[in-house]
């Protein structure tokens, strides 16, 4: 017999410590593997659903949204040559070129070739405010006097409700008989992008609002971030460990968690009693949410601290480094994407606000858009607040529309932070 067929010494103690499948382990076995097939199935579930719900939600704003940045507009073809209306380019070029132009009677000059061309009914239904759209095409460009123009000026909101089916049935039958004939159609309104609040669904503009919430933020981020971060590093690098310490992190934790309305108050009771003349301006309503904002980037700023590994302290003080080099050049550039991220999450939720800036008066009715930080403004968030509340249905398709605006404003502005924070992102 060969030594290969021999069993050898170790085959028995393998044998002997080979586990034992007994059909208990095997039940067991396939429960957690039935189990984590089910846990699986629950994620993805809930991750599907998640993703159904905001499809859904931004599906149903865009459909209505789209038909926020429409207005229903008349077809009107004006003689300029043969209105008597006179300018040149420096008269126009005047700040008060639209007075002159009203003083001409460019607004009784729209309403005659609109009766000529459209009837006298249909003229009925122009915006009054449409005689501006033309006096701007002028200023823009003098020499349309020397020929003819065709315009498509405002309708008024019953006939644009009519052409929806609304109102009543003489004015959807004028509406269809000028649709018929191409007088009457929804276009894509340009201008609401660039004018301001007005009391028609057919004149209102988001570029008020937008240059609101823009200043709004800009003074917003200017006064939270760097004083967050600073209040970061002080607590975390330098602050000695007591009982003032300890109750100073605690007050920002929980002022992190105290509602919107609690520093509309603040603002109102300490900012406006300061400057009683600064009501609804933008430096108000971005002081008021710099103190709701500034507690998160201090949360985030000393977690992102925390974050960074000792070595690196260490190594720098190694090499000859001072403490405030250490803190300056190694541990806030590496904590800064963190800190970054915790601003991200502070100025939308700054964003999206209303209720501490109703308490400071930025709610207010402004027909245009704000000179600077200290000019009556409105912002966004309020602007489709105000909207949503009319009674008129054509606001529902414009608040829809501001909705769209302030969507794409937010991600453009987390955009922007995103990509700073990717920036100067470093590893280690």
């Amino acid at each position: 017999m060969s030594s290969s067929a021999l069993p050898s010494a170790s085959e028995p103690a393998a044998a002997a410590i080979q586990p034992t499948r007994t059909p208990a382990f095997e039940a067991r076995l396939a429960k957690r593997y039935r189990a984590e097939r089910n846990f699986r199935r629950m994620g993805l579930g809930a991750v599907a659903f998640s993703v159904a719900v905001l499809v859904f939600l931004l599906g149903n704003m865009l459909v209505n949204g789209i038909g926020g940045f429409q207005r229903a507009e008349l077809e009107v073809t004006i003689d300029f040559p043969a209105s008597g209306v006179t300018g040149d380019a420096v008269s126009l070029a005047a700040p008060s070129a639209v007075q002159t132009l009203e003083m001409q009677g460019l607004p009784d000059i729209v309403t005659f070739f609109a009766e000529q061309q459209l009837g006298n009914d249909a003229a009925a239904q122009i915006s009054p405010e449409a005689w501006r759209d033309v006096a701007a095409a002028l200023v823009s460009d003098p020499d349309l006097l020397k020929e003819k123009k065709t315009f498509h000026l405002a309708a008024t909101s019953a006939l644009a409700g009519a052409m929806q089916g609304e109102g009543t049935q003489d004015m959807r039958a004028l509406a269809a008989k000028l649709a018929n004939s191409d007088k009457l159609a929804r276009n894509w309104d340009w201008g609401f992008l660039t004018r301001s609040d007005a009391t028609s669904p057919q004149s209102v503009g988001i570029w008020g609002a937008l240059k609101g919430s823009m200043l709004t933020m800009l003074v917003t981020l200017v006064l939270a971030f760097p004083i967050g971060v600073l209040s970061a590093l002080y607590l975390e690098e330098y602050a000695p460990r007591g009982r003032w310490t300890d109750i100073i992190e605690v007050s920002i934790s929980n002022l992190a968690a105290v509602p919107s309305i609690i520093f509309g108050l603040l603002g109102l009771a300490i900012f406006l009693a300061s400057f009683p003349d600064l009501r609804s301006a933008p430096l108000i309503g971005g002081m008021t949410l710099a103190l709701m904002t500034m507690p998160v980037i201090v949360i985030s700023g000393r977690n992102a601290i925390k974050a960074v590994p000792p070595s690196i302290r260490d190594g720098a003080l190694a090499i000859g480094a001072s403490p405030v080099q250490v803190v300056f050049h190694h541990v806030l550039p590496l904590a800064l994407p963190g800190m970054l991220t915790g601003t991200i999450i502070g100025m939308a939720r700054a964003l999206g606000e209303t209720a501490p800036l109703l308490l400071i008066g930025m709610r207010a009715f402004v027909a245009t858009p704000p000179d600077g930080f200290t000019s009556p403004a409105t912002v966004l968030p309020m602007q489709i607040f105000l909207w949503s509340d009319e009674i008129d249905r054509g606001f529902v398709e414009r608040t829809s529309a501001a909705i769209i605006v302030l969507l794409v404003f937010l991600l453009a502005m987390n955009g922007l932070a995103i990509y700073l924070r990717n920036k100067f992102e470093k590893r280690w």
